[in-house]
């Protein structure tokens, strides 16, 4: 790293961000079962064990609900074909709760499938680092002290900027675990809705909302991907323009990729939600 104050400003801040991007490629790349330890899910196992209960109750007043508004009369229930229609109801929803688990972790490891495949397709291990170009170091370091002063205030905003970034972008990848523990936990609940006819949309809508919060990672690494192309070829440096003005054009350009990327990380829940219809 360089002596020099200013560099130093800029080389933390892109510190920061890069170590942030490394920890999002290993977070996307994790299950919610092995996140943190694992201590989490465990948790969030025994509140979805706790609430099977509750939805195996709320399977039979669904299916009750189901029948009464969908047969007119006691003698519909009995012909063969509406009896074997309600069974196999019955039957699925309740095997939608017992091991709604297992289902669930079946659709996230087809999605982490997809996020293997996206990666090995784009030939990257790991994200690509966005390094200080040398010919920013130079100028800057052959300027006295008074020209520093100026370049130190550029540095200083563009430093917060990228650093204020990553934390944004950060955060939007630790919610999407969070919201799969959510989606995980309270599953049973939505699931006993398939007993009933009338109230099945409930089910699709949680196993909807729940294939988009797994597809999530799927926009956020194609997003990482596109920028880490974007990180390989850094923005061009004019060695003819004065120090603050090659800084400053160098820096804007930077932020305004880190900008489109923390962007497309923010809105990876609106996509996926419109190509799924909801």
């Amino acid at each position: 790293m360089s002596d020099n104050w200013v560099v130093q400003n800029l080389e933390n801040a892109l510190d920061t961000w890069n170590g942030k991007l490394a920890e999002i490629w290993q977070l996307i790349t994790q299950s919610p079962e092995t996140f943190k330890g694992g201590a989490i899910w465990k948790v969030i196992v025994d509140i979805h064990g706790a609430l099977q209960a509750i939805g195996l109750a709320l399977l039979v007043l669904f299916f009750v609900v189901g029948v009464m508004r969908t047969c007119g009369d006691f003698a519909s229930v009995k012909k063969p074909e509406h009896a074997l229609k309600l069974f196999i109801r019955f039957a699925l929803a309740k095997g939608a709760v017992t091991y709604g688990l297992e289902l669930m972790m079946a659709l996230f490891k087809i999605v982490q499938g997809v996020i293997s495949a996206i990666i090995k397709a784009a030939g990257f291990g790991s994200a690509q680092k966005t390094v200080l170009p040398q010919e920013i170091v130079t100028a800057v370091e052959d300027c006295g002290f008074f020209e520093s002063i100026p370049l130190w205030a550029v540095t200083l905003i563009g430093g917060l900027f990228i650093t204020v970034l990553s934390f944004i972008m950060i955060m939007s990848v630790y919610g999407r675990f969070f919201k799969l523990y959510l989606y995980t936990a309270i599953a049973p609940v939505p699931l006993s809705s398939f007993a009933g006819e009338p109230s099945q949309s409930v089910g699709k809508s949680f196993i909807k909302s729940y294939s988009t919060v797994c597809l999530e990672g799927a926009i956020i690494v194609l997003a990482c991907v596109i920028f880490s192309v974007f990180a390989a070829s850094p923005p061009a440096v004019n060695p003819d323009a004065a120090t603050v003005t090659m800084v400053w054009g160098y820096i804007g350009e930077l932020v305004f990729n880190m900008l489109v990327l923390v962007g497309a990380v923010k809105m990876a829940d609106r996509v996926v939600r419109k190509m799924m219809g909801l």
